[in-house]
């Protein structure tokens, strides 16, 4: 007894059968997405990479840009930072400004934003329109008539123009936080005002929690700012006591040499903190970002 045997599909065949379905379609998508995505952190992770190994380099090695693997490993770089320099009150310097920028900008920045947002006066929208300009400025327009108001006031050489400015607000986080008071409903504040509630008592008691996002992506910036700047205390101090940590790293760079090993393992220990901080306020961080995005 004969049975007629019908040709099996072939791999390639299921292959080409499956492209056609709309799961197939979505998963060659996600599939294109993911490599783009990974290559494209890939190549942004380098300039990282390069300087990890560099920390862990000798001053033969760090010449030789074929060398990602060092050998040996050169721990002493890590070391030296804290032989060579106050570590400590580099440290404590840049915690005062980090400190001043993650509290007094977002409590100025947030009560200011919460008067555009809230309270309708004569002029105010032409004020915000002025306030928002300020934002298209480049910082080098206004760095010498602020070096030179800071030092007729007698604030050179102190953490003073590092610290007293972030408690007067910022254009860009009056304009992000504002954006998000405007897309919570009055309803919260005007029952808030009927059992008895100030002014100052809604935007500090009821507003403030309400807007965690925000400020978490407040927090984040300003953190970054404060514990990367770099020019900013170059401009404005001048003896070794009053040096942040990003500041410090220009003590192992001299007309005649460079030692690369000590710099990338003090950027490589200076970059730890960042990480940590975006790892567990991404969630919030991300959350503001895309609230404020979409709030008018």
């Amino acid at each position: 007894m004969s049975r007629s045997l019908s040709p099996q599909p072939t791999i390639l065949a299921r292959f080409r059968a499956f492209t056609r379905t709309q799961s197939g379609i979505d998963l060659i998508s996600q599939t294109v997405q993911y490599v783009i995505l990974g290559l494209g952190a890939f190549i942004i992770m380098i300039p990282f990479l390069w300087m990890i190994s560099t920390s862990f380099k000798n001053e033969f090695q760090v010449w030789d840009p074929e060398v990602w693997w060092p050998d040996p490993f050169v721990l002493s770089n890590y070391r030296r930072p804290f032989d060579v320099l106050p570590m400590k009150t580099f440290f404590k310097n840049t915690m005062i400004t980090v400190l001043a920028g993650v509290i007094g900008v977002p409590l100025s920045s947030s009560l200011v934003a919460y008067g555009f947002a809230r309270f309708r006066a004569p002029g105010s929208t032409v004020l915000f329109m002025v306030l928002l300009t300020t934002m298209m400025l480049p910082g080098q327009v206004t760095l010498i008539p602020t070096f030179i108001l800071f030092r007729r006031l007698g604030w050179y050489d102190t953490l003073l123009p590092l610290t007293v400015p972030c408690f007067l607000g910022s254009a860009f986080y009056i304009f992000l936080l504002r954006q998000f008071f405007t897309g919570i409903s009055k309803d919260v504040e005007e029952a808030a005002i009927i059992d008895g509630c100030g002014t100052l008592r809604v935007w500090w008691q009821i507003l403030l929690p309400m807007t965690k996002p925000a400020l978490a992506t407040v927090v984040v910036f300003e953190f970054l700012g404060k514990w990367n700047d770099f020019f900013g205390p170059l401009i404005y101090l001048e003896t070794l006591d009053k040096f942040t940590l990003a500041l410090g790293m220009r003590m192992f760079q001299s007309d005649f040499i460079i030692e690369y090993g000590p710099i990338m393992a003090l950027a490589t220990l200076l970059m730890l903190p960042c990480v940590l901080l975006f790892f567990f306020t991404s969630r919030y961080f991300i959350q503001g970002i895309s609230l404020t995005g979409s709030k008018g």
